[in-house]
């Protein structure tokens, strides 16, 4: 059957399940940290919760990798799609730094949102984000896709697209629509743990 070139493609973007450095605290950005025995329950209990899409998408980073195969193997879904694009943000300095940690040796920097020298630059993640949210979009074109990503490259976008920032928890995320001209939209925030709004379908 033919998909309607107009119809908007939907993308629930996701946080992964609680890493290891989630745990503690940690900024972790690129660093390939494990998921916590509760980062896993948690990838299980979403996947009772959520339902059915076109397709599964993931960061290559192992905590949402970990997170979106729990997921998959739930809903009978085998073909996986693992894509650098949706790493987290290179954090630079401030890789495995706690939050006392970085207000200490940056003071003021993260009030300000002002960024140490060697951090990925917003235009960066906002180029990637954007060019594998439309390649995802086209392999669904009026359906749905589940992507599985880090809360930093979200908001990222979330603020880029001037929509309410929001802290996001461990499978939070939300809504982006993508319409038959690629144009990209922010819907509303989910969380699938702690489901913010019960009456309204994931």
């Amino acid at each position: 059957m033919q998909v309607e070139t107009s119809s908007i493609t939907r993308l629930l973007v996701l946080r992964h399940g609680q890493s290891e450095w989630n745990a503690l605290g940690r900024w972790q950005g690129q660093a390939d940290i494990e998921l916590t025995q509760q980062g896993i329950s948690e990838a299980s209990e979403a996947a009772e919760k959520l339902g059915t899409f076109d397709l599964i998408a993931t960061s290559s980073l192992q905590r949402a990798r970990r997170t979106a195969e729990i997921i998959a193997a739930a809903h009978g879904v085998d073909d996986l799609i693992i894509d650098d694009r949706l790493k987290e943000s290179y954090v630079g300095p401030w890789e495995g730094l706690t939050y006392d940690e970085i207000e200490s040796g940056w003071p003021g920097h993260l009030n300000a949102r002002k960024m140490p020298e060697g951090f990925e630059p917003n235009e960066n993640v906002l180029k990637r984000m954007t060019e594998v949210f439309i390649d995802l979009a086209d392999k669904c074109r009026g359906g749905q896709a589940l992507i599985i990503s880090h809360s930093g490259v979200i908001r990222t976008m979330r603020r880029s697209l001037h929509v309410t920032d929001t802290r996001l928890e461990n499978l939070g995320g939300c809504w982006f629509d993508i319409d038959s001209n690629n144009r990209l939209s922010a819907g509303r925030i989910v969380a699938v743990i702690r489901e913010l709004n019960s009456s309204e379908s994931l």
